[in-house]
């Protein structure tokens, strides 16, 4: 038996316990998804062929890793004009297997296999409690905290203040969930790539180093580009 499914824009027949990689998938390593997008089934010499879709008919499958592929450059010259540009690309991946492919609306028998982790979290909780209830016994000195508070306070987070983040660019960050300082700060190199991508920053991210700015911000430090306009301002009164 097989089917033919479309995700990320793309057809792919499939047969249970295959092993393929599609456009990337929302979902942990171990966790299991439907594709509702069939196109046709197949068993044997009978096969029924969607219009679009085949009513009731459903794939499941299970997530083994996310992972990107690999990079694809464009290469761009202008003749007499002394420019190029190179640029790469690595479009990101999910690789599933397979587990069932279902009809007449029947419901699959594996749901969400692998969401294990969630009780360890929740065991570990009870430690972090137990721990901010110890730390009083630590914490002796009490006049600290109200200049610690006063210098929290004199952080502005706004991502405006990261250098080359002006107000079009920012409003489509925080249409992409990005509102606070911290957000970008905590951003690993994974998802820093996928958010350059998603809003084709071409790059921008890394190469205007956005996290270092952010972590930068937060600790109390004065943007880049006002530390940089002032150092121009003494060189221009120096001349």
């Amino acid at each position: 038996m097989f089917a033919v499914i479309k995700t990320g824009g793309k057809q792919y027949r499939v047969a249970e316990n295959d092993v393929l990689k599609v456009e990337r998938l929302v979902g942990e390593a171990g966790d299991m998804v439907e594709l509702a997008d069939v196109l046709m089934i197949g068993n044997g010499e009978k096969s029924t062929v969607g219009a679009p879709l085949v009513a009731g008919a459903l794939v499941t499958a299970e997530i083994l890793e996310h992972l990107r592929s690999r990079k694809v450059l464009s290469f761009k010259k202008r003749r007499r004009q002394n420019s190029k540009r190179i640029r790469g690309h690595r479009q990101m991946l999910t690789e599933i297997r397979i587990s069932e492919i279902l009809t007449d609306g029947a419901k699959p028998a594996k749901k969400a296999a692998a969401k294990k982790p969630a009780p360890k979290v929740e065991a570990e909780a009870p430690k972090a409690e137990a721990a901010n209830t110890a730390a009083p016994k630590t914490a002796a000195p009490k006049a600290d905290k109200p200049a610690k508070a006063e210098a929290k306070s004199d952080i502005v987070d706004d991502i405006a203040l990261i250098g080359g983040v002006g107000p079009a660019l920012k409003k489509k960050l925080e249409g992409a969930g990005i509102t606070s300082l911290k957000q970008i700060a905590d951003l690993s190199a994974d998802a820093a790539a996928k958010l350059d991508e998603e809003l084709k920053l071409g790059g921008r991210i890394d190469r205007d180093e956005w996290r270092e700015q952010a972590a930068e911000l937060l600790a109390g430090k004065p943007p880049r580009a006002k530390v940089d306009k002032e150092a121009a301002a003494e060189k221009k009164a120096d001349k």
